[in-house]
């Protein structure tokens, strides 16, 4: 398996198109000036010494081994050993509403970026479970499969939008069948979903889904974000409306939530503004039997930065060894000149 130890370093690639940048508008300006004293084509006798196909491979040259000591930076590493490691936890799968009511503001500054912190919140309280994420509106899609990488999951968490679902509404049993397919194998006993909505379903019968879901030994955690009172859903600055030209309040539907938590088992958390009930959530995952959970990892990673070093500082003495200018004993070599039909050096 190949990885990088420290991939933070390879955003200092993108200072190698602006260095690319810089160079052409040097070389404008250059020869903008020089235009300004002389013609462009007595210019090579004026200046016998300048070679511009010099200062190009300096240039591609110096790129090159920047390019390369950035990648050594990053540490490249190749896994050298598989092994398997057994933990004692829970799968979470986390199935979130990015419907349009999400985007209701009585929650600042909206509901679904108040559950996008409660996602970050929650990541950071687990430690031996694995974690998959699932959006859903009309639909249901796997954003994330189950994983034992948090840091991930807490980078899928942030980008979820309401985008990433194109048919609109709460499919909230599409949601809870699609997240009891997602677990793992051999995870009986361990498997848990946390429903984070608003409650209003529109498309299916939620109930039933959270039967098949007891039946299968999952339990269902739901946390409810809004409020019984709503509020007006924004999009674009503008505020939805229905067909009788009325603005739609979207409301809290505890009701739901609370059976669906109820029917598998679970529990069910009100947000508030001041406390989104992680803690109670972390809690009462806790209090479920955790069962062993095997999965397999690289180890034992062998460094490989040193050759992309070796070829960086290579490329860099290199360019430091070319001249700008012609020499008389590169001239000799003929490495930068072309011969005419004749054999001499043009």
């Amino acid at each position: 398996m190949f990885r990088f130890a420290t991939p933070g370093y390879l955003y200092l690639l993108l200072l190698l198109p602006l260095l690319a940048g810089l160079y052409v508008y040097a070389v404008r300006s250059r020869r903008r000036a020089l235009e300004r004293f002389a013609d462009e084509a007595v210019l090579p006798g004026l200046m016998p010494e300048a070679s511009p196909v010099r200062l190009r491979l300096k240039f591609v040259l110096l790129c090159l081994g920047l390019g390369f000591i950035i990648l050594a930076l990053a540490r490249p590493q190749f896994g050298s050993k598989l092994r398997e490691v057994t933990r004692q936890g829970v799968e979470i799968m986390l199935a979130v509403d990015v419907s349009n009511s999400m985007l209701a503001q009585d929650f600042e500054p909206s509901r679904l970026e108040r559950t996008k912190f409660a996602i970050d919140r929650l990541a950071e309280k687990l430690h031996e479970d694995r974690i998959g994420l699932i959006v859903f509106a009309g639909d249901a899609y796997v954003q994330l499969p189950i994983t034992s990488d948090y840091v991930t999951a807490r980078n899928f968490a942030r980008n979820i939008s309401p985008d990433m679902v194109s048919r609109q509404g709460t499919a909230l049993g599409a949601a809870i069948e699609l997240a009891s397919g997602s677990f793992s194998s051999g995870s009986e006993g361990s498997r848990v979903i946390i429903l984070i909505s608003d409650g209003e379903n529109h498309e299916d019968d939620a109930m039933a889904a959270a039967e098949a879901a007891a039946r299968q030994g999952i339990k269902i955690y739901t946390i409810g974000i809004g409020t019984p009172e709503g509020a007006p859903i924004r999009i674009g600055g503008d505020f939805i409306k229905d067909e009788e030209g009325k603005m739609v309040v979207s409301k809290l539907d505890e009701q739901t939530l609370e059976q669906i938590a109820l029917t598998t088992g679970g529990g069910y958390i009100r947000a508030t503004n001041r406390s989104l009930g992680l803690d109670e959530i972390v809690q009462k995952i806790g209090e479920v039997e955790k069962k062993q959970l095997t999965e397999s990892i690289f180890e034992d990673f062998s460094e490989q930065y040193q050759y992309p070093l070796a070829v960086g500082l290579a490329l860099l003495l290199l360019d430091f060894l070319i001249p700008e200018r012609r020499s008389r004993l590169l001239d000799r070599l003929n490495i930068f000149r072309k011969k005419n039909d004749s054999g001499d050096p043009v």
